[in-house]
């Protein structure tokens, strides 16, 4: 999602950076784990989400267009081949895409960030579905 202007800010500058990035994938986590809305996606994780948390930030940073942290540590994502050991289909897809959007709302990213996010966030989360509906 990098600008292709190198004189424009990153994805991951309008985000706020590694700590505002890091606080917007917590919240997600957090939500996860706390409201019953996303027990779909929470059941597909492992029961400590420390890994998940991590792994996700370490992607997020690369792809926002901030340091590539995820590839440093594993090389390329293949963020497909890694989601098809579990059954995502449209409900999981909206459960992940709404706990996204909550979770960038209440670390006050901007609207309009938000809704660009989002965009984005759909097409892969969309792609990410293996499983007939």
């Amino acid at each position: 999602m990098q600008i292709e202007d190198p004189n424009q800010p990153t994805v991951y500058d309008m985000i706020g950076g590694a700590d505002k990035l890091r606080e917007m994938v917590d919240r997600f986590y957090d939500l996860m784990d706390l409201e019953p809305e996303f027990a779909g996606i929470r059941a597909l994780h492992p029961p400590s989400l420390d890994g998940s948390r991590d792994k996700t930030y370490w992607f997020l940073s690369g792809w926002s267009g901030g340091p590539n942290l995820y590839i440093e540590r594993f090389g390329h994502p293949f963020l497909r081949a890694r989601h098809l050991p579990f059954s995502i289909g449209i409900s999981e897809r909206d459960q992940w895409l709404r706990c996204m959007a909550w979770a960038m709302e209440d670390t006050g990213l901007d609207e309009t960030l938000r809704t660009r996010l989002m965009e984005s966030f759909f097409q892969t989360a969309d792609w990410m579905r293996n499983k007939p509906e």
